[in-house]
């Protein structure tokens, strides 16, 4: 591992690197916060192994893994990127994920793409909530993992502070495998704990030294801990009684020990990196320690028909299971689809089977169709380069497979397969958009197809009800990056415009009125009268028509026509516009001519009649309510109570989910948590979430009702 000689560490600028087979490839995910130094970690990768001349900086927009001039302009990832390079002959595809929440989408399509991830924490600012959160998920799954202490170099770097907090929220199995030296706030070198090597970096090139006597003590403390955490992982049960006995262990022993345990996901190097430091000894780490994709569980693989397929493993030679993990649509392009295979291998102009299913209510309809693989790339940055084959294991870009969408599943058109798609958070920020012009307009329905099919975060309502056009997105800087692909990526303009929560309408008691609908022309008139009792009912009570017209009064032929003419009103609602719910109405009168009696004349009738019980007695508007459950750290369950509760919610009890949560359960009216999404997140410091489930209808209280019935 990183005591190991690097050998030949150096990749080829300029050409694709490619693998034959899984065992030379590793999959790597790069997760932590916004400005953790995800981006420019990669970069000094790059340039490590010559696969780049120099390293970018975000800063200055020219990254390999920022290139989406979105991401150029924010100067922040928004997108998952795929960066390759060759190291001691293995192909390691490093997956860039955005660090702000509101993209967790691409994050966790990078998860699923990859067979380890490496933490990304910066020395500068330590560990976030949601960084924790992420390493309990990857927990949960037995994703090895690794930690890297990025900016050692940084000016308010805290080297021990920041291993000791890593060492608190990651828990055990946290150990360094290396000390940085640092003289007068500039980064030296290493010194390898296994090896009690410096590995001097002063002159801009690697040089193994003996470190000096004043780091005796530091070694020998983080090494004793670093040996009794790899040996409590050793499969060699004698080996923790031999080295409690004093018998000094082997470092190839150790070594090998650790490779094992990392791959196993049961111990977590630490490893820290600086400008032009530690690029060599992480990449030993990923080579030797993460495990190939043939070594990482397979997701669960089922037919068209929901039956589990067993027996698909990471093999070349298999049946072709693969996945779009990330989709992009560039005007002049087309359609690039991300694709990890799984198992057999992918070609160029060979016909695949496309399957999506699972994701209906975020607009992405179930498909299956038979589609033909065009050119297969391996991107860099905006490079896309020419690629003959896409083996099991690997992560390659396809281009112009018209229906794929993200999350979808590619197969043998013999043999159709389905991946279970994986978990994938609700989007819970409504946005109502609009065109700005008639042109905008004309195009702005493909564009958001394409938009949805990129990305199952995004859901698209178009709501009858409201007439509104909503986008439900993951937070503002979510839907900023949406409205500014809409107007620079695909030339449509929207504007942002006030949600309407769609309200109800009832009656707030009993009475009785009639409905006259007589009108005499030269020819046939309209002659309908009905007599109608209406009620409220309790909510959730839906709509009752009752008939008791007795001796004819009413044809019974007519009878349906009134009920039909009371639904249309109530529909249309009487007083707000709003739909009517929660009503008993009861025809229990009325009269009718022989001749001008007609269908739509007692329709009419009964429209009027319920416009005229409108007039009789209180109507009341009606506001949705939603069950919150809320989960947060125990530290944040005072505020989100608070905050409920000033949102005219009833908070309805607490309960403990997992290490350091709650389980917040409430009532909350929709009009006051349409924005709850971004609130919560600043008052749980992003690591707060919430599902929401609609419960009822219940009175607006009459201030408010008085408010929106006067805006409308």
């Amino acid at each position: 591992m990183a005591d190991k000689n690097p050998g030949n560490a150096m990749g080829a600028a300029g050409r694709a690197p490619t693998a034959d087979r899984a065992d030379a490839i590793r999959n790597v995910v790069l997760v932590g916060h916004s400005g953790a130094g995800k981006t420019t970690l990669v970069e000094h990768l790059l340039a490590a192994t010559g696969t780049i001349q120099r390293a970018g900086r975000v800063e200055d927009g020219n990254t390999v893994s920022d290139f989406d001039e979105v991401e150029v302009r924010q100067q922040r990832s928004v997108n998952l990127a795929l960066a390759p390079l060759v190291f001691n002959g293995i192909k390691i595809n490093l997956l860039d994920t955005p660090g702000y929440a509101d993209f967790v989408g691409d994050l966790r399509a990078g998860l699923r793409a990859a067979d380890a991830a490496l933490f990304v924490v910066s020395a500068s600012e330590g560990v976030d909530g949601l960084t924790r959160m992420l390493w309990e998920e990857c927990a949960q799954v037995g994703m090895p993992r690794a930690v890297v202490i990025t900016k050692i170099d940084h000016q308010r770097a805290e080297f021990d502070e920041v291993l000791a907090a890593c060492q608190d929220v990651f828990g055990d199995g946290v150990a360094p495998l290396y000390l940085p030296v640092i003289t007068n706030g500039h980064v030296n070198g290493l010194i390898g704990l296994l090896s009690q090597k410096f590995f001097n970096y002063a002159t801009g090139t690697r040089q193994e030294k003996e470190p000096g006597a004043e780091y005796a003590a530091q070694i020998e403390e983080h090494r004793g801990a670093l040996i009794e955490g790899i040996i409590q992982e050793s499969e060699d049960e004698s080996l923790m009684e031999r080295y409690l006995e004093g018998e000094p262990i082997d470092t190839k022993v150790l070594i090998d020990d650790l490779e094992k345990a990392v791959a196993r996901g049961s111990f977590f190097p630490v490893l820290s990196t600086g400008t032009g430091v530690g690029a060599v000894e992480l990449l030993e780490l990923v080579t030797q320690g993460f495990p190939a994709p043939a070594e990482h569980l397979m997701p669960e693989i089922t037919g068209l028909d929901g039956d589990a397929v067993r027996g698909v493993c990471c093999d070349g030679d298999g049946p072709l299971v693969a996945e779009v993990v990330k989709t992009t649509s560039d005007p002049y392009v087309g359609r690039i689809s991300l694709v990890r295979v799984f198992s057999g291998t992918l070609r160029p102009d060979m016909t695949v089977h496309v399957s999506g299913h699972g994701l209906a209510d975020r607009g992405h309809e179930d498909h299956d169709v038979d589609e033909r693989i065009g050119t297969l790339t391996s991107p860099l940055g905006k490079q896309q380069r020419t690629i003959a084959k896409g083996v099991a294991g690997d992560i390659v870009a396809v281009a112009k497979l018209s229906r794929a969408e993200t999350g979808d599943t590619l197969s043998d058109v013999e043999r159709p397969l389905l991946m279970t798609a994986w978990s994938m958070p609700d989007p819970l920020l409504p946005v109502a958009i609009q065109a700005k012009s008639k042109a905008d307009e004309d195009k702005l329905s493909q564009a958001l197809g394409r938009l949805v099919a990129e990305d199952p975060t995004l859901r698209l309502e178009n709501n009858a009800e409201t007439r509104q056009l909503v986008l439900w997105c993951m937070g503002e800087a979510h839907t900023d990056v949406l409205l500014d692909r809409l107007a620079r990526r695909h030339g449509v303009e929207v504007e942002r415009i006030e949600l309407r929560v769609p309200l109800r309408e009832t009656f707030g008691g009993r009475c009785q009125a009639m409905g006259r609908n007589v009108k005499q022309t030269g020819g046939h008139g309209q002659f309908a009268i009905c007599h109608l009792e209406v009620e409220p009912l309790p909510s959730g009570g839906g709509f009752e028509f009752v008939d008791k017209i007795v001796g004819g009064v009413v044809p019974r032929q007519f009878i349906p026509s009134v009920e039909k003419g009371v639904r249309a009103q109530m529909d249309r609602g009487v007083v707000a516009g709003y739909p009517m719910v929660d009503v008993r109405v009861t025809l229990y009168d009325g009269k009718a001519h022989s001749v001008d009696s007609s269908d739509m004349a007692f329709q009419i009738a009964g429209q009027l009649a319920l416009k005229e019980a409108a007039t009789k007695v209180p109507t009341l508007l009606l506001e949705p309510v939603d069950e919150l459950a809320v989960v947060v750290a125990d530290d944040h369950v005072g505020s989100v109570m608070s905050d409920l509760s000033s949102r005219r919610g009833r908070v309805l009890g607490t309960e403990p989910v997992g290490t350091g949560h709650t389980l917040v359960k409430a009532e909350v009216p929709e009009l006051e948590i349409t924005r709850y999404a971004i609130d919560l997140r600043s008052m749980s410091h992003g690591t707060g979430s919430f599902q929401r489930t609609f419960l009822r209808y219940e009175p607006l209280p009459p201030h408010l009702a008085s408010k929106l019935a006067a805006a409308d």
